[in-house]
């Protein structure tokens, strides 16, 4: 580190960190992106699927992609559909070189990143923050002040709560997720789609995947809701549901594990997280910036980020004094979308809506065309999905969706 005083210092080089980070050091900002791991091939948790306009939205290159895909498919016990397109309809990221092409952003425009400091404590003095870090290399401390501090730390909200009991009430989720290499065969059967499992057969109280990746490597993974972590400890571990896939479904007799990865979410019920405090901001999975149903945060946690990143220049120009406008526009993007989310994903994975009615959903949605389905899936349009229909399912998909936003 060559610098000890920032115009602004980002925890967390995530999406959400990264992409604000490359915002505010491109409009010259002095910025310090800081990371615990010292390798973005560390800890890369992220199953990383997103539509094709991701790419477009927020320049990123084709170096950071694992795959494109044209194919979404939806496995439930007992129905399976597929909907495609001739073009490419979405890409799976290269989780670890996403991250590392947004952070080489940060130092191309001529601010600092910082592999291995793992955040400490912050204080405040003359308006503003003093920072501590901790080298992970060789222990040392090291502390530098800042005008802003954004809070991009995800689920742990390390700079926004200095304790645990300070806490809004959160719905957790945790996923596993597993990189394999394939026999070409298995592989070919499989490239270019992504499927989605739903189902006490394939993973109760959450769903699994399996997405494709480069040349014969496909990602495998399984997640689940839960409001008490005592359930938890009644269900089968996650890996057993990894593995059913990858011998019942994939049949392949001879993969290799390239990769174990996995992450805790925890998603703020209905969206009390703490969004500034003075000159303290936080983004990204730190203010549940996530579609909880889906458990999907990239894109829109550089959403939020670009959200920031103006409110941010906006304070260091001396034009704001706080960052209560941000958090106001931060709900009026995402509260309608997110509550909805929240409560459909409560009713399927914590309530547990039986496989019966899940197979009904899935196999009347193969009426619809793709771009339906990918408005249903990634813009969380779910009055599609009984509009159009008549008798039983269009009054019960109703009925269940009119319940939760009365």
């Amino acid at each position: 580190m060559t610098l000890t005083s920032f115009d602004i210092v980002i925890v967390g080089a995530g999406p959400a960190g990264g992409h604000c980070a490359r915002i505010l050091a491109k409009s010259g900002r002095k910025v310090l992106l800081a990371e615990q791991n010292d390798s973005f091939n560390k800890n890369d948790f992220s199953s990383a699927a997103t539509p094709l306009e991701t790419l477009s939205k927020f320049d990123l290159p084709e170096s950071v992609i694992g795959c494109f895909w044209h194919k979404l498919t939806i496995q439930t016990s007992k129905v399976s559909q597929t909907w495609e397109s001739p073009k490419s309809l979405g890409v799976v990221l290269n989780f670890a070189k996403f991250r590392e092409f947004l952070a080489t952003e940060v130092q191309q425009y001529g601010s600092e990143v910082c592999l291995g400091y793992r955040y400490i404590k912050h204080s405040q003095a003359n308006g503003k923050s003093i920072v501590e870090f901790k080298q992970l290399s060789d222990g040392k401390l090291i502390q530098v002040s800042t005008k802003v501090l954004v809070d991009a730390t995800g689920f742990a909200r390390a700079i926004m709560y200095e304790k645990e009991n300070d806490k809004p009430d959160f719905l957790s989720g945790t996923g596993i997720e597993y990189l394999i290499e394939v026999e070409p065969e298995v592989y070919d059967k499989y490239a270019n789609d992504l499927i989605f499992f739903l189902g006490d057969k394939w993973m109760p109280k959450g769903y699994s995947w399996i997405f494709s990746m480069e040349q014969n490597r496909l990602k495998v993974g399984a997640g689940r809701i839960f409001l008490d972590p005592k359930t938890v400890k009644n269900l089968e571990p996650l890996k057993k549901y990894i593995h059913l896939l990858i011998d019942e479904y994939l049949k392949s007799k001879s993969y290799k594990i390239i990769d174990k990865h996995g992450s805790t979410l925890k998603y703020s019920q209905g969206l009390k997280d703490i969004y500034c405090q003075d000159n303290i901001i936080a983004i990204g999975d730190a203010v549940s910036t996530v579609n909880f149903l889906g458990g999907e945060g990239i894109r829109h946690g550089m959403d939020g980020a670009e959200i920031a990143g103006k409110y941010i220049a906006k304070y260091l120009d001396g034009k704001i004094s706080n960052f209560r406008d941000y958090e106001r526009e931060m709900h009026r993007k995402f509260d309608k979308k997110w509550q909805i989310s929240e409560r459909l994903a409560v009713r399927k994975y914590i309530d547990d809506v039986n496989d019966v009615l899940t197979d009904k959903i899935i196999y009347y949605l193969k009426y619809m065309k793709t771009e339906e389905v990918m408005n249903i899936v990634f813009d969380y349009k779910f009055e599609i999905i009984y509009r159009g229909f008549g008798g039983y399912l269009k009054r019960k998909i109703k009925a269940f969706l009119d319940k939760f936003r009365g």
